[in-house]
């Protein structure tokens, strides 16, 4: 008798499915589309100070994928470029004040005659990640222990809400 009452729970069940409207989280519609203005700063030997260009796109709500290339100077005065390629969740996405969210990709670090590669694995705290734009600062390693503060724009899809 259990199995016959669990079976018809299990149908029950997934007929419900097919008639109950999605959560607000899952009907997102677009991607967001992120630039921005970033430093970064590795603490290897020698130190690594670049500043650059970053892009990304979100894709869901709580991923983004982004792209970061710069250039400046090792502690040792010598010319030096850096790309990253890293993947983020985000634990607030929607929110008007402060979110949290983790990162890891990959690094290389292009200097005359030395070129590196590195893991990047981070967290950050961004400001208005709900918004269209604010300040970011981000903790980690990746070619030694690695800061990086800057500032993003962000292109909304429409109907976007921040959450209060």
């Amino acid at each position: 008798m259990t199995s016959r009452w669990a079976r018809a729970l299990l149908v029950l069940a997934v007929f419900a499915g097919t008639w109950t409207r999605p959560l607000e989280a899952q009907t997102q519609t677009g991607t967001i589309r992120e630039w921005g203005l970033e430093t970064v700063v590795t603490a290897a030997e020698p130190a690594v100070y670049t500043a650059g260009l970053t892009a990304s796109l979100r894709p869901s709500l709580r991923t983004r994928i982004g792209l970061y290339a710069g250039g400046g100077v090792t502690g040792d005065g010598d010319g030096v470029g850096r790309a990253e390629l890293l993947g983020t969740f985000l634990l607030n996405p929607r929110s008007a004040r402060f979110g949290v969210y983790a990162a890891g990709g990959l690094a290389g670090v292009f200097t005359s005659g030395a070129d590196n590669g590195y893991l990047v694995l981070m967290v950050g705290v961004e400001s208005r990640p709900g918004g269209t734009g604010g300040w970011f600062v981000e903790g980690g390693v990746g070619g030694g222990a690695r800061i990086a503060a800057g500032y993003r724009w962000r292109k909304l899809p429409t109907g976007w809400r921040v959450a209060p």
